[in-house]
This record gives C-alpha cells, sequence and structure tokens, in this order.
C-alpha cells in the first residue's frame, strides 16, 4: 500500500507540468510515398517512435531546440526549435544510408516486398514493460496466441503465429539464430528483461523473407537491440505487482566519446512468485555493447544473457481441479516418512546462457555494403526433480538388501543436465539503386550439446560417491545456408520480388537416454527454399501483393526421441492489400498454407514439459488476417486486428485401441479459428496515454482427434494500461509512470493444456487394448496489477 501511494502522489505532481508540452508530428516518406516503421528519434537522448502504416509519427516534447534522426535505412537529420504544437514531414528519398538499420536488412522487409508482417517499436514495447516476456508484450499482434506456466506472464512463456508453436518462429537477434538447434524452441527466461534491450522487432508470418537459422513454419521475428546514443545517459526502472513480482533495472550509456566510440549497458533482476503455486521466478540478465562508428563503419561488440530459477509449473491440473483449485500445481508432490503430503523445494528448472556477437557493418558507397557476425553462445543448466519409489536400476544405482530382502526401489533426487555450445558466421552483401535491391547472404552454425542426469540424493539406496551420470548422450548439429533475393522495379507501379534458398543440416546423436536406451542418429538433409512474389502500387493509398514460398523443415530431437519423424514441406501462398490514407489505416491478407509431413502437436508431454508431435501426413492452414488504425481525433486511435482461419488435417491417421483409426480431416491442434485482438488509445493531454487492450481467443483442440475433452474454451480478456511522462522534471530528464491492470474483469480462463491417450490391456475388448484419455490445463492469473517507476537522467 506504501508503494501505491507513493506512485499516486508522484503521479498527482506530475499532472501539474503538462502543460508546458508541445505535439511534434508529421509524415515520412520516401518519394511522396508513406513509410511503415521509420524511426523517429531524438539525437541526443535516443527515445523517440516508429512511423505507422501512414507514415504518420507524433512526439510529445518541452520547449526547446532539438535534433531528430529520421531513420529507415537511409537518414536525415533535422533541427527543430520548438515553441508549440508544429507539424514536420520529412522525405528520405536520396538521404544517407543509417548504418544502425542495415544491420537487420538482410532480414527485415518494408512495404516493397510481398510479406506479411507487423512491427513493434521499442516506445510500445515500454507501455507495457514492467517484467513480463516479450511473447506477453506481443500477445496483441495479428494471429498471435500467448501463454505462460506461471499464469501471470513472468518466467516460462510461449507464443504461437497462425496456430504454430514456438518451433515453428525463426528468431534472430541483430540477424544472429537465437532457437535453440535441437529443440528448435526459443526459452525467454533465459533473458529475463530482454524488452528493456530492444529498439524494435519484426514479425513476420507465413514463411517470410530467407534469414539466418532454421526455417520458418509459421513466423519469423527479427528482433533488434539497442542502438548507440549520442549523448550520456541513465536510467533506473523500477515495478511493483501482483504475486509479490518485482522488476528491478539498471540502463546507461556513455554517448559518443570522441565521435567514434559509445558504450551502453543494463543490469535487470526479476523475481515473481507467480500465480499458479509455488510457479516462483528469480531472473537475473544484462546486456553490454560497445560501438565503433564512423561515415561509413558501425562495428559491435556486445555480451547479454542471464540466469533463471524457476520452480516447475508445467504439470498442470486436471479438470476438477481446475473447478476447485484452480492455482494447484501438483510438482514436486511427495509423501514423508510420516504419511505428511510435502512438497519439495528443489523442484526447480536452473539456466545459465551466456550470447556474445560482433557485427560489422560496412557502407563502400556507389550503393555497396557488407554486413558480418560472428557469434558464440554458452548455455548450460538443469532440472531437478523429486522421484518417489524410483527403479534404482533405471537410475544406475544397485540394488541393496534390507532385513534379508533385495530393495529395488528408493526415493530420490535426480537432475538432468545440458550443456552446449553454439557458434557461427552470419554474412551478407548488399547492392541498391533505383530499381534493385539485392542481397547475397548466407550463415554457418555449429551446435554442440551434451545430455546426461545425476542422482543427487536417494532416500534408502546408496548414492554414487562422486556423482557418476547413470545417462550421458552428445549431439552435434552443423546449419549452413545461402540465399540471394531481390527486389526490383519492373514498371513505374509493379514490382518483382526473388528469393533463392540452398540449406544444407548435418545431425549425429549418441549416447544413452535417461531410459538407458541408446540414442544414435545421423541424418543429412538438403533443402531448397524459392519463392517469388510481385508488389502492385495502385495509387498513392493502395498497394496489393502476392507470394508464394517453399519451405522445408527437419525434425527435432524430441521428435526422434518419439518416433521415427519424417521432415516438412510447406507451400505458402500469400495475396494481401494495404490501404493507407490519412486517418486510416488497414492490412488485409489472405494466406494458403498447404504442408507434407507437417510435425502437429499431438496435445502430449515429454517427461520434461515438452510437447511431442508426430507427422499429420497432408495438412493445411486457410486465414485470412486484418489489422487497422484509426485515427478517430488527434489524440484518439482505434487498433483492431481478426484473423479467421480454416486449420485441418486430412485423412488424418491415429491409433486407438491398439489399431489405426482414420478420423477423416479433423482440426490441427492448438489452432482456434478466430483471433482478434483491440487497443483503444487515448491522450486527453501531452505526456498521458491510457490504453484499453481486449483479446478473443476461439475454442481450440489440444488433439488433432477432435476429442471433447481436450477442447480449450474460448475466453475473451482486457487490460488497462496508463503512462504519465513528465519531461524535465526536478534533476530528471524524463520521470515515466506506467500502470498496468491485467485481465481487469477477472476471466477465469485456459490458454494452454495438453491432452494424452494411454493404453491397458483389457480382457473384454478383443485387442486386448483398451485407451483411456484426458487433459491437463494451465489457468492463467485473474485480475492483477503492475505498476512503475522509471528515471531517466
Amino acid at each position: 500500500m506504501k508503494h501505491l501511494l507513493s506512485f499516486v502522489a508522484l503521479l498527482a505532481i506530475s499532472l501539474q507540468a503538462y502543460a508546458q508540452d508541445y505535439k511534434l508530428s508529421g509524415i515520412v516518406t520516401e518519394n511522396g510515398n508513406p513509410i511503415d516503421g521509420a524511426s523517429v528519434y531524438l539525437q541526443s537522448t535516443g527515445s523517440g517512435t516508429l512511423t505507422n502504416e501512414n507514415g504518420y509519427y507524433e512526439l510529445q516534447l518541452s520547449e526547446g531546440n532539438y535534433t531528430l534522426i529520421f531513420s529507415f535505412g537511409n537518414q536525415r537529420n533535422r533541427t527543430v526549435n520548438l515553441t508549440g504544437d508544429t507539424t514536420l514531414n520529412i522525405d528520405l528519398a536520396g538521404a544517407q544510408e543509417s548504418l544502425d538499420e542495415v544491420f537487420l536488412s538482410s532480414v527485415r522487409v518494408t512495404d516493397e516486398s510481398p510479406i506479411t508482417y507487423s512491427n513493434l517499436s521499442n516506445e510500445e514495447i515500454a507501455d507495457r514493460n514492467l517484467g513480463q516476456d516479450i511473447p506477453v508484450l506481443m500477445s496483441y499482434m495479428p494471429n498471435v496466441v500467448t501463454t505462460t506456466d506461471a499464469g501471470n506472464g513472468v518466467g516460462y512463456t510461449g507464443i504461437r503465429v497462425r496456430g504454430s508453436d514456438a518451433t515453428r518462429v525463426n528468431v534472430t537477434i541483430n540477424g544472429v539464430p537465437y532457437n535453440d538447434s535441437e529443440s528448435q524452441g526459443t526459452f525467454w527466461v533465459n533473458l529475463g528483461d530482454f524488452a528493456s534491450s530492444v529498439e524494435n522487432l519484426q514479425l513476420q508470418r507465413g514463411v517470410g523473407t530467407s534469414t539466418n537459422g532454421a526455417g520458418a513454419f509459421g513466423a519469423s521475428l527479427n528482433i533488434l537491440t539497442d542502438a548507440y546514443k549520442e549523448e550520456a545517459q541513465g536510467e533506473i526502472a523500477n515495478s511493483i505487482g501482483s504475486y509479490n513480482t518485482f522488476k528491478h533495472t539498471v540502463k546507461f550509456s556513455t554517448g559518443l566519446i570522441n565521435d567514434h566510440f559509445s558504450f551502453t549497458g543494463r543490469a535487470s533482476k526479476i523475481r515473481s512468485d507467480g500465480y499458479i503455486d509455488r510457479a516462483s521466478s528469480d531472473l537475473k540478465s544484462y546486456f553490454l555493447q560497445g560501438s565503433f562508428v564512423d561515415d561509413n563503419t558501425l562495428i559491435k561488440a556486445l555480451t547479454f544473457g542471464g540466469s533463471e530459477r524457476t520452480y516447475q509449473a508445467w504439470y498442470g491440473i486436471d479438470a476438477e481441479t481446475l473447478e476447485n483449485d484452480r492455482t494447484f500445481n501438483p510438482a514436486g508432490i511427495y509423501t514423508d516418512e510420516d504419511g505428511n503430503t510435502k512438497f519439495y523445494d528443489g523442484q526447480t528448472d536452473n539456466y545459465k546462457q551466456d550470447h556474445y556477437q560482433l557485427l560489422w557493418n560496412q557502407d563502400f558507397g556507389s550503393n555497396w555494403s557488407t554486413n558480418l557476425a560472428l557469434h558464440y553462445t554458452y548455455g548450460r543448466g538443469y532440472y531437478e526433480e523429486y522421484e518417489e519409489d524410483a527403479d534404482l536400476q533405471e537410475f544406475g544405482l544397485p540394488l541393496f538388501m534390507s532385513n534379508g530382502e533385495e530393495i529395488s526401489s528408493s526415493d530420490l533426487v535426480g537432475t538432468k543436465w545440458l550443456d552446449n555450445n553454439f557458434y557461427g558466421t552470419v554474412f551478407s552483401v548488399n547492392y541498391e539503386n533505383t530499381n534493385w535491391d539485392l542481397t547475397l547472404g548466407g550463415g554457418w552454425n555449429k551446435y554442440e550439446g551434451d545430455h546426461y542426469g545425476e542422482v543427487i540424493y536417494t532416500r534408502f539406496a546408496r548414492n554414487n560417491d562422486p556423482y557418476a551420470p547413470y545417462y550421458f548422450n552428445q549431439a552435434d548439429k552443423t546449419d549452413f545456408n545461402i540465399y540471394g533475393k531481390a527486389n526490383f522495379a519492373i514498371t513505374e507501379k509493379l514490382g518483382g520480388y526473388l528469393d533463392l534458398q540452398l540449406r544444407t543440416v548435418n545431425y549425429e546423436t549418441d549416447g544413452l537416454l535417461d531410459d538407458q536406451t541408446r540414442f544414435l542418429n545421423d541424418d543429412n538433409f538438403s533443402f531448397f527454399n524459392p519463392k517469388a512474389g510481385l508488389t502492385y502500387q495502385l495509387n498513392e493509398g493502395d498497394q496489393f501483393y502476392l507470394s508464394y514460398a517453399r519451405a522445408h523443415r527437419e525434425p527435432s530431437r524430441g521428435d526422434y526421441e518419439n518416433g521415427d519423424p519424417e521432415p516438412e514441406e510447406l507451400n505458402d501462398f500469400e495475396l494481401g492489400w494495404r490501404h493507407q490514407s490519412t486517418n486510416f489505416v488497414l492490412n488485409t491478407n489472405l494466406y494458403y498454407m498447404d504442408y507434407q509431413n507437417q510435425l502437429v502437436l499431438t496435445g502430449g508431454l515429454d517427461d520434461v514439459g515438452a510437447f511431442i508431435r508426430q507427422n499429420s501426413g497432408n495438412s493445411y492452414r486457410l486465414g485470412l488476417e486484418l489489422d487497422a488504425t484509426v485515427r478517430v481525433t488527434d489524440n484518439f486511435n482505434i487498433r483492431p486486428n481478426v484473423a479467421l482461419s480454416r486449420n485441418k488435417n486430412v485423412d488424418f491417421v491415429s491409433p486407438f485401441d491398439g489399431e489405426l483409426v482414420v478420423y477423416g480431416d479433423t482440426d490441427i491442434s492448438y489452432s482456434p479459428e478466430i483471433v482478434a485482438a483491440n487497443m483503444l488509445e487515448y491522450s486527453p493531454v501531452n505526456g498521458l496515454e491510457l490504453k484499453f487492450l481486449s483479446k478473443y481467443v476461439g475454442e481450440q483442440f489440444m488433439s488433432n482427434v477432435e476429442a471433447e475433452n481436450s477442447k480449450l474454451e474460448s475466453y475473451f480478456v482486457n487490460d488497462f494500461n496508463v503512462q504519465y511522462t513528465w519531461d524535465k522534471a526536478w534533476m530528471f530528464r524524463e520521470i515515466v509512470l506506467t500502470g498496468l491492470v491485467n485481465n481487469i474483469f477477472g476471466e477465469e480462463y485456459v490458454s494452454n493444456g495438453y491432452y494424452y491417450t494411454y493404453d491397458i490391456s483389457s480382457d473384454t475388448n478383443p485387442s486386448g487394448v483398451q485407451t483411456f484419455d484426458g487433459a491437463g490445463y494451465y489457468p492463467q492469473a485473474t485480475t492483477n496489477f503492475l505498476l512503475g517507476l522509471t528515471l531517466k537522467f
């Protein structure tokens, strides 16, 4: 209560200063065409915004002189003396190329490309960046569904785009692959508060453009980290919230030293008890970057990473528990010697990850530029689990005698370790003139991972001393790709796009799994992924695009462990219309994604909580996506989006009661037919922003056989976000106060779960097997809040 009163008091004092602020706004264009996603920021602080779909930007600034940078590949600087509300329009045609933005030119797209995409600026991220993970901050983007194990957005979080899970979303950070090479997933919990070091991000839905790392089968997420700053600055950000959630962040920038060198850094700590019982998170992270810049060269050396300790919360609960005790967490439950039910305190996931990147961009003039990145990631950690009445032989422990009886089981605590190295290089060469934008690029990446388990405690049995792994296996994966792509003018209004990629993968494993079976694998894949499209500019406000992309994807480690998988193939067709006018922007696209051997989620989980997948033969996703921005007044916007889709397995076959059953055309698991969102943005006075955010997700099945008890019901949740920025307050450059009420109407909903079947012997069943099924659920938090105070100097 003391923190809340302080927050309210400071907000009340701050409101007295709003009348001194003025609005600086305008349109950013290139050759008269509005630019979506251009950066507009202050040279002195680096703070700013991105233009929207019709090129419009708006900043609230105090009276004074400012130098603004307008950047979208090319860059222009403008100085303005702000003494009142001012309109400043900028055309970037022929402007100097921005080296900072060129880092992502090989993986980012613009309206010139026939690719379906959405941008999220650091300003939009900062509005709700109070400790929740990046997927949660992206939840209001088109056709995106997010979930979290702990229920409140801190800790393990997941994202699905167009029904495809995180293993299908190809993530790059500064163009460097981030997806785990073996599982193909992304684990944001290892990079707590990474959103505080993100300059902007772009989500490409569908196959998207050729990039580095594993192929995209649902989306590509391209992240650019903090840009260097011209002037020295610092920032202290703290937030508090429900479930004992705290975030503490410290950032600094030296500004340019001798006009060429700059150093920036961040340290963060996040702690939360979670909505689910004992679903606690303790996250620590850092970001450090050194930059060298001159007229034609930009070199960045950066390191970032973090450590996490989270109590396991992936067990889920059944329908009865969901109804009566929705926060119950069965993880770590055991019975002591006296018959009392207890929970093991060490039932945790523990992991550390450190990333190193060296980025070099060189502009040679005469339309040529190059990008080169070297990277290395070191990851290591384990998860710890209490096992009741465990079979000693499965854990490599000897049997023993007690009271003349041979004992073959004991309660014990085991750990499963992962120790890995990932390193490589990505590169590109770009040539651009009036009619052509050509890029030749590629990457070589190597993964080396050790998997092993240890028993660290036994109640009765004799343990190995020192700890000896009861299983050990090693994996090596080499990934090479090379691509060439071009945007080119066919006529004044018609543009072409061609993208050709060759990718080779070698995956080798050898050793024992935790069930003492040998895991031996040596697979080689060669994939050719062509893409082509057209963009037609009908008039100043209307643009149409059509594209085709073919993609391939190798199985993950888990797919091999759970069966004999085949690689996947995808043909992706996109047809889009972009409309831009002064007060109305509309993006519409129709997609058809035709899969062969798609690895769909079965609904089941493996022994470490990862979803099990299986090839489904032929399947498809057909959908319509719309997102819009309606500028009702100068200070009131409406930003809705909706996705309608049909996601089907064709002639799906699956075992039941010991026999293969043909189920016909069935819904693909975890693929709702409707996903919609809306933002109401209102700024009643300068510096004060109010947002009301709504999200609707339709019902979905957790199985591919449309079993009724595998259905997740639809849900509709609403959040309220308020932010006030007080410029030049007291001794600070800015004071920012932020409030966020999640699920403001207290909806009791479930965003994720699992579905399983198991067989038992049956004398009444002719096959001798009878199948039973059930479901587990991950309930999400009811009404909860977060409050933040940021001091910038």
